[in-house]
């Protein structure tokens, strides 16, 4: 169902072909000397190709990229890379994995964060970071912001959120995402919500991220309420300079 059966290079975005093919298209050229790696989690509908293809986009001009699924959740596996990347997706803020995680493919995931390498998470991905998945956060917990008091989101549906990204208003695709609540000692605030909550943060080797910077056109064009909000791919931008950010810590 996901491309190969072990860890392998991801040079071109993700089609869905139905329910249990994927094909590739549309090749990006990534220079053979790109340094990081990063390896993107896909494991459809809980870690979206929607969301792969929109990090794929923004992010393998800068970067080498290679596609895993929980298969390959292990300390071998992750040898040689520099940041694992846990995208948007179907799932629950405090339900677990679904079942298809296991204790010690979990368990990789956060002897890898504790032996120096770096997590990026974003909406679902970010989620998991928390104390219900990977439990990999110090003195801040992943909660819904549609449940915070003064989010003026109320319920989870497919919108836009009014963010103050680096002293920037930014609107910002959203569905459902987390805001970080805690000790903001601990952390870096690189943005926040509408209510102030943070939605974005870097604590440590750890990057988080509620909305979706990596979002692209056809999210916005498929609801006609949303077209006016498409950005041009300017929070690809914000996204790799996040990433940047992380990999400097």
């Amino acid at each position: 169902m996901y491309p190969g059966s072990v860890m392998k290079e991801q040079t071109s975005l993700l089609l869905d072909r139905g329910s249990s093919e994927y094909t590739f298209v549309k090749p990006i050229y990534i220079p053979q000397n790109t340094t990081p790696t990063l390896a993107m989690f896909l494991r459809h509908p809980q870690a979206s190709r929607e969301c792969v293809n929109g990090m794929i986009t923004a992010l393998s001009p800068q970067y080498k990229i290679k596609v895993f699924d929980e298969r390959e959740c292990n300390t071998q596996s992750l040898k040689g890379i520099d940041m694992v990347v846990f995208p948007g997706g179907t799932g629950d803020a405090t339900r677990g994995y679904d079942g298809f995680f296991r204790r010690k493919q979990a368990n990789a995931i956060a002897d890898y964060i504790e032996d120096g390498g770096r997590y990026l998470g974003i909406c679902m991905g970010a989620y998991w970071a928390g104390s219900y998945y990977f439990d990999i956060l110090k003195g801040v917990e992943t909660v819904q912001y549609i449940r915070r008091p003064r989010s003026e989101i109320k319920r989870s549906y497919e919108t836009v959120a009014t963010v103050i990204w680096e002293d920037q208003e930014e609107v910002m695709y959203f569905y459902d995402g987390c805001a970080f609540v805690g000790d903001e000692n601990k952390f870096k605030t690189i943005a926040r919500y509408a209510n102030g909550d943070p939605m974005a943060i870097i604590q440590n080797n750890i990057g988080l991220i509620g909305c979706h910077p990596e979002s692209q056109r056809t999210w916005f064009t498929k609801k006609a309420y949303l077209k006016p909000y498409w950005h041009y791919t300017h929070h690809h931008k914000l996204l790799r300079l996040f990433v940047k950010e992380l990999f400097n810590r």
